[in-house]
């Protein structure tokens, strides 16, 4: 299967990463709610738990909408797709170093992991709205852990924002692209 086919295979098997964005973004925002009505711990604790249920509760979501949440068997980005996402429970040892430090690190630390484990995704959907994903996150990241207010869930809140925003853009982008197709 030539890249590109397998590109569009993902894009449409999973809705330009739609579930998974919505997922996540929903769940940033749980997090930064729990580190505000409740304590800080409570958000770091949901962000870093609540995230292992991403895959499923985006397979459950994908399905919901009609989407099969999985690609032919000749599609060699598959794997990709696992790699890229086992980086950001890996580097949450690094998020963890952060928060150690400066307890409000935790968000920023978490958007830097979470924004360049976005860059693979150009590849994985053959989407440059991963790129422009991955910058925000990264940048933002960095721009509140050294500049920021000492706010600790506002990065929570802009991720969690972000990520459904691009969410329903890489949605829209398939659609307009299989609608065109017809």
């Amino acid at each position: 299967m030539k890249v590109v086919n397998a590109q569009r295979e993902m894009r449409s098997a999973f809705l330009g990463g739609f579930a998974g964005q919505l997922v996540s973004g929903l769940i940033w925002l749980a997090a930064a709610a729990a580190a505000i009505w409740g304590a800080p711990v409570y958000g770091m604790i949901l962000l870093f738990f609540g995230s292992m249920f991403i895959f499923p509760l985006t397979q459950f979501l994908i399905r919901l909408l009609g989407r099969p949440g999985k690609v032919s068997p000749e599609n060699g980005l598959w794997p990709l797709g696992a790699q890229v996402a086992f980086t950001v429970p890996l580097n949450f040892v690094l998020v963890g170093a952060a928060t150690l430090y400066h307890e409000a690190w935790f968000f920023p630390a978490a958007m830097i992991v979470v924004g360049t484990h976005y860059l693979p995704f150009i590849t994985l959907y053959g989407m440059k709205l991963f790129g422009g994903l991955a910058a925000l996150l990264v940048m933002g990241g960095v721009g509140l852990g050294l500049y920021g207010p000492d706010i600790f869930s506002l990065g929570g809140w802009l991720t969690g924002v972000m990520l459904i925003l691009f969410a329903f853009a890489g949605r829209a982008v398939v659609l307009r692209e299989e609608n065109t197709k017809t």
